[in-house]
């Protein structure tokens, strides 16, 4: 009985012993007065908050490492930013590319026209890539990269000129911009999109299974830089699923994307009869201000934080708008009545009606994108930017 008698004892005295010394250490941060908070800054009023955030939706933080990688491209040198998967996907492509002279379109998008198709065969502005792996750009090709950097500015004007910058007689009379939502799975809505003079789709999306939801028309194909390049990496440059007469239209984020471009053009041009074109870059100006705005908006309204913060909760430098967007901007500039049909989400609905994607890409703001969509239907008259430009935006209608 005295061995349990003492390990009880020796425990009782331990546990006092440790209770004695912590208890100074306890009393002192009672005792101690709580650490003043810093003093918030107080909530702007609406029209400083506005100013605010004007003023930092324009500031572009990619514009410098994008002159350096200009800077690459004009020096014959693949841009330090190029992913190396991209770098190895464009030397793989060497062989298919020496056979053809790459060809490059800026700023036009071909006017498809019955029985006529331009002939570019005789307009190679990039020389294929040689075993240094050295770039030798064509003088011509040359000048359109400088001439696409310089006219990378804040110009809204941009917008009412579109339908001349896209080689088009006159507005479309009505458009349908077609998105890739899963919420198009819940009304059967193809015979109404086709029914517009010109139907817009994004990034290649199926259509075949699915005329119902989405119907059968394309006028203009709108893909982002990731579609692009698994075209360019295939012989042929598979990007054209809508037909050989479909033009195709994409913005650059990355001056590397105009390898892809390049390659893709040279490839396809025996067989398909639109190349792929390049929007003004004035127009990505136009629409990066315009969904940076929202995108602070949302920030400031949801966290309570500084708008200067946004800068650190994103990744700022990638940060860019959605093809869908641009199709949308485009629709607006060149069409009299806009239709948008699949943009939105649900929790009962796929992120893609056409594939089994759950997540969205961290590159884009889509709530703030939706909150633009809102203004721009229902009172287009304080969307930001666009006030700087005398322009009537069409009707836009948005179909859930």
């Amino acid at each position: 009985m005295k061995r349990p008698l003492r390990r009880s004892f020796a425990a009782l005295l331990f546990v006092v012993l440790v209770g004695a010394t912590s208890l100074p250490a306890a009393l002192r941060r009672v005792a101690a007065p709580a650490p003043a908070r810093e003093p918030s800054s107080p909530p702007l009023d609406p029209a400083s908050l506005n100013a605010t955030l004007l003023r930092l939706a324009a500031v572009d933080p990619s514009e410098a490492p994008l002159r350096r990688d200009v800077d690459d491209l004009l020096e014959g040198r693949l841009p330090a930013s190029a992913a190396r998967d991209r770098a190895r996907a464009w030397r793989s492509s060497r062989d298919r590319l020496l056979v053809h002279p790459l060809h490059l379109r800026h700023h036009q998008l071909p006017l498809h026209r019955r029985g006529h198709y331009p002939d570019h065969d005789h307009d190679p502005l990039l020389h294929p890539l040689p075993l240094l792996e050295q770039l030798h750009l064509d003088p011509s090709l040359r000048r359109d990269l400088r001439s696409w950097h310089r006219l990378r500015r804040y110009d809204p004007s941009v917008l009412r000129n579109l339908p001349s910058l896209l080689s088009l007689p006159g507005r479309i009379p009505s458009c349908a911009v077609v998105g890739n939502s899963g919420i198009l799975l819940r009304a059967s809505h193809g015979a109404l999109i086709d029914s517009h003079a010109a139907v817009f789709r994004l990034n290649n999306a199926r259509i075949s299974g699915y005329a119902a939801h989405v119907g059968v028309k394309t006028n203009i194909s709108f893909i982002n830089s990731n579609i692009l390049h698994l075209c360019a990496r295939r012989p042929g440059c598979f990007c054209h699923p809508y037909g050989d007469g479909v033009p195709i239209l994409m913005y650059i984020c990355q001056a590397a994307h105009f390898l892809d471009v390049a390659a893709c053009n040279a490839s396809s041009t025996s067989r398909h009869h639109s190349p792929i074109s390049v929007t003004d870059a004035r127009l990505d100006i136009l629409c990066a201000r315009i969904v940076k705005y929202y995108s602070l908006r949302r920030f400031v309204a949801e966290t309570g934080r500084a708008a200067e913060d946004w800068n650190r909760a994103r990744d700022a430098a990638m940060f860019h708008y959605s093809s869908g967007m641009q199709a949308i901007m485009v629709a607006v500039g060149v069409c009299d009545k806009v239709s948008v049909f699949g943009f939105g989400k649900a929790a009962d609905a796929k992120h893609h009606y056409h594939s089994n994607q759950k997540t969205e890409l961290d590159l884009h703001d889509y709530e703030a994108e939706y909150a633009f969509y809102r203004d721009l239907a229902e009172r287009p008259q304080v969307v930001p930017f666009l006030k700087d430009v005398e322009f009537a935006v069409p009707p836009v209608v948005f179909y859930h």
